[in-house]
């Protein structure tokens, strides 16, 4: 410790009115401390019963990208007011026409899907064109993947979307709403 100043002497070494007597300064502290923050009265909101509805999409003449961020908001639940994101609380997705999306610019033969059997030499690669010719719905699922969550509460939001390349789709029995989309 170094000497403090002179006895009686109101400046410090900073300027701060220190009181100094032999070699310890008594330094004027404030009482208001920060007290911790009780965290246990600090409660999470779950909603009462969660309400999972049924979404009729219509895909034709969309863009994948802007279609697919939109059906995932939905899967989420982000347009509830309920919404939580550690809880699953959107809705059920129908998708129809999905083979009648769009791609924009040369995306449908620039844009290139990957899969990999696991074996050497085992990569396999299909352009956007072909993917539609061939599997439809995978080009909207694929898209709408790519934007949840990859955990398994996004495993269990993929399960919701149903993507059928046609007008017609077996989930009539749940009275699906159309959802237009902007």
């Amino acid at each position: 410790l170094k000497p403090a100043p002179v006895a009686g002497s109101w400046r410090g070494r900073r300027g701060r009115a220190t009181l100094a007597f032999g070699f310890f300064a008594l330094v004027p502290r404030s009482n208001t401390k920060a007290k911790p923050k009780d965290v246990t009265s600090v409660k999470t909101y779950f909603p009462n019963e969660p309400t999972n509805d049924w979404v009729l999409v219509d895909a034709a003449g969309m863009r994948v990208g802007r279609l697919a961020t939109q059906i995932a908001s939905i899967l989420k639940g982000k347009h509830k007011p309920t919404y939580s994101p550690h809880q699953p609380g959107g809705d059920f997705v129908v998708v129809i026409n999905a083979d009648k999306v769009e791609f924009t610019g040369d995306k449908l033969d620039a844009k290139v899907y990957t899969r990999y059997s696991g074996y050497q030499g085992g990569l396999k690669k299909t352009t956007a064109r072909e993917m539609l010719d061939k599997h439809p719905e995978r080009v909207i699922e694929h898209a709408v993947w790519g934007m949840l969550p990859k955990t398994r509460m996004g495993r269990r939001l993929i399960r919701r979307l149903k993507v059928y390349p046609g007008e017609a789709h077996p989930h009539d029995a749940q009275q699906p709403k159309k959802w237009e989309l902007a």
